[in-house]
């Protein structure tokens, strides 16, 4: 069989093996309730469902009509979910599609993969190793199948180094079109845009005048732009979420805990094969390999400055590691191989003496026999690998989660918010506020009626704060960038919520002043949430 036949066969198997898994993780991240099947995102995502709703409905992009708060970075992601609220589906179901929609590019980005892998290597298991690896990364698949934008980011990052790698020395426009682009889906994509920017203008010194026209004048038409467009709309030159995650704490602090939330992950990633693609540049010492370890290490550092992400706990690259991550996979299984193979020219003879037909009869076996055990060996270093990426914090409870034989990650919680939703539609009315934790699926589901973030992604007042959590060194485990703002004599005791479905943790007593005036009642089987006593929001009758 044609060995180009075999490869794209091998291949397409694969992704065929892919969509199965994107089907089977549909279905186990989806709820039956009453007779309906919720589908139901990841928390944050489900934030900007509720801005895509009010964008589709005519509200603008708010989260609370009326009040114009950017409480999210994915303008251009969000935008495409409103789209998909023109379509006539319920509530329910919207989330189905959010998810094939990210099932789809996550798949696409594979074949980016694939082209990119072949660009440096022809071998079949480097191909095979690269996409198997990305297309099965538990992190990848949380994010990019419950409705994060990462899965958009992902491709748009693989698809421009694929597209750069191939131009070779010749200028490609392309390049920069796609990752500005990716800047509209996230503000904080200008970090590989530099990289880029940076690496093609000292390597391409015959077209560096392009690069610092197009590349230069690509990114600040899209930065200044998008700029310009929210302090027209918004009123602030930066997201609500930028103040309430990076400003207000100690620098020194931040840096220490994006730094212990690599280490973390770094470590139970395994730090022998975490290092092993860097040995690539023992074999190959180009631009192109640079380019693409240069990606990830300016991932890292973002991922550092900012302090990590607030899902550390859960293990496994973050949102801003995560989407270099397919890089990693290619030069990962690209040096393993290429280190394999120079172990067996190094066991094999090179020459044959007499040059007897019988003499190159036994070098040939002899070839074949090594090549059939470094092959065996490559396997089983694959499958350990794969375990081992996927074994998030070192726990076999999420290799068994990977695998479906237990609930994936983060759909206990969307579980739970989603009956308190239900629970809250039948005992408030249309116009009742709520006040939440998670802001993301309880406000969704309820759509007429007011939300409050307690944790300020979108409230100004408590975002542009100081942290309130704990700040010691001993802390930075514990620290959830995002979620260390608050101010319960403004969430509590000025806007008087209705329905305030949690408090934050370990705040009960900061909060008690201001709670004299609610009752902690049931709602539903094991859901009791603050019922505010003389509330006319609240249908009282369906409590009895």
């Amino acid at each position: 069989m044609n060995s180009k036949i075999f490869r794209n066969i091998a291949f397409v198997l694969l992704v065929f093996g892919y969509i199965y898994y994107c089907q089977r993780y549909i279905a186990a991240t989806s709820f039956e309730i009453e007779g309906k099947t919720y589908y139901v995102l990841f928390d944050d995502a489900m934030i900007s469902m509720r801005y895509a709703y009010n964008l589709a409905h005519g509200n603008g992009l708010v989260w609370n009509p009326g009040e114009r708060v950017e409480g999210i970075t994915n303008p251009l992601w969000t935008v495409a979910m409103a789209l998909i609220h023109l379509l006539p589906i319920g509530l329910n179901t919207t989330g189905l599609y959010i998810q094939i929609f990210g099932a789809s590019l996550l798949t696409l980005n594979l074949f980016c993969v694939k082209k990119l892998v072949e660009h440096f290597s022809g071998d079949l298991f480097v191909m095979l190793s690269s996409v198997a690896l990305t297309a099965f990364y538990a992190p990848l698949n949380s994010f990019g199948l419950l409705g994060m934008e990462v899965s958009l980011l992902t491709l748009l990052l693989t698809a421009a180094v694929l597209i750069a790698v191939k131009s070779e020395s010749r200028f490609n426009v392309r390049v920069y079109v796609l990752l500005a682009v990716s800047t509209l889906v996230r503000f904080d994509m200008a970090v590989p845009y530099l990289v880029v920017l940076a690496v093609l203008f000292w390597t391409q010194k015959e077209n560096r005048k392009s690069h610092l026209v197009w590349g230069l004048g690509l990114l600040i038409l899209f930065l200044g732009g998008q700029t310009l467009a929210r302090y027209a709309y918004y009123g602030e030159w930066l997201p609500n979420t930028y103040y309430l995650k990076v400003e207000g704490w100690n620098t020194t602090l931040r840096l220490l805990r994006g730094l212990y939330a690599f280490i973390q992950f770094a470590y139970f990633h395994n730090w022998v094969l975490f290092l092993l693609p860097l040995t690539i540049f023992l074999l190959r010492r180009d631009w192109k390999t640079t380019l693409m370890f240069l990606l990830l290490a300016g991932q890292i550092a973002y991922s550092v400055y900012v302090g990590g992400d607030a899902w550390e706990n859960h293990g496994g690259a973050n949102r801003y590691i995560v989407i270099a991550m397919p890089l990693y996979f290619v030069g990962f299984s690209w040096a393993v191989v290429e280190w394999m193979k120079r172990g067996a020219n190094l066991l094999a003879p090179t020459a044959v003496l007499g040059g007897e037909d019988g003499g190159r009869s036994k070098v040939v076996a002899k070839g074949n026999i090594l090549e059939a055990g470094w092959r065996s060996v490559f396997v089983t270093l694959f499958a350990f690998s794969l375990l081992t990426f996927n074994a998030l914090l070192g726990e076999w409870k999420s290799i068994e989660r990977w695998n479906f034989t237990r609930r994936p990650d983060y759909v206990a919680g969307n579980d739970r918010n989603l009956q308190i939703a239900i629970s809250l539609e039948k005992i408030t009315k249309p116009g009742a506020s709520i006040a939440v934790i998670g802001a993301g699926t309880i406000p969704y589901l309820l759509p007429d009626r007011y939300a409050i973030d307690i944790l300020g992604k979108a409230d100004p007042y408590i975002a542009h704060q100081n942290v309130r959590a704990p700040m010691g060194i001993p802390d930075i485990p514990n620290m959830r960038p995002g979620h260390m703002k608050w101010d319960y004599a403004h969430t509590i005791g000025e806007l008087q919520p209705d329905v305030i479905v949690s408090l934050w943790e370990n705040t009960s007593e900061e909060a008690a002043p201001y709670m004299s005036g609610y009752d902690f009642r049931a709602i539903a089987t094991k859901i009791k949430v603050f019922l505010r006593k003389d509330s006319p929001n609240i249908n009282w009758e369906a409590l009895k």
